[in-house]
């Protein structure tokens, strides 16, 4: 009768196939230390074999070990060049990163435009805060016309620069004009303006 390996036992590390799976169960079942150990060895000169290592993989054996232990369920007792993992440390998470999230009032600017205005409202008056206002102010408006692009005025973004720096920074649009955008001309189809082959 014909065996299907739909009928077998689902294989732990697929990628190694049915043959190293079984290599592993006979080496368990190997009661002499010195010769599981031999086996062992083997087992993973096939692995490596099978799957030689990239340039960058310097702990590429150490790696190997790894499945070994993994496709045995972690029941084999060999002597390995590495410490062997564990099936606790295998399934243990990583502690939680801390992330301090903070509100963002328009998403469209991100945080770190607020910062930016912020900070620049500290400068001293002179030419390098004006730079500076003038480059967020434009960059506010190139945002806010990424996401609409009919109703984009000076007016309100100098409005928003108001809100953001609390006051502090305080342009009218009758007397500070921002830059102009417009949308870029969508690229036309490959096909279109080519000259047809001469047959």
């Amino acid at each position: 009768m014909i065996e299907y390996n739909t009928q077998l036992q689902k294989l732990i590390l697929p990628e190694y196939g049915r043959n190293v799976q079984n290599m592993v169960d006979y080496c368990l079942t190997i009661p002499d230390r010195d010769e599981r150990n031999h086996c062992a060895y083997s087992i993973v000169n096939i692995m490596f074999n099978l799957f030689p290592p990239q340039p960058e993989e310097s702990d590429y054996v150490h790696k190997l070990w790894d499945h070994l232990m993994i496709m045995s369920d972690f029941k084999l007792d060999v002597d390995a060049p590495f410490e062997l993992p564990t099936e606790a440390a295998l399934d243990s998470k990583p502690e939680p990163i801390p992330y301090h999230l903070e509100p963002i009032r328009f998403r469209h600017y991100g945080k770190i435009i607020e910062k930016m205005i912020l900070r620049a409202a500290e400068y001293p008056e002179g030419e390098e805060k004006d730079a500076l206002i003038a480059l967020i102010a434009n960059h506010m408006k190139k945002q806010m016309f990424a996401i609409s692009k009919e109703g984009v005025d000076d007016e309100k973004i100098l409005n928003d620069l108001y809100h953001f720096s609390r006051g502090r920074i305080d342009l009218h649009p009758d007397s500070y004009k921002l830059r102009s955008f417009v949308e870029a001309p969508q690229q036309q189809q490959q096909q279109q303006g080519k000259k047809k082959k001469k047959k």
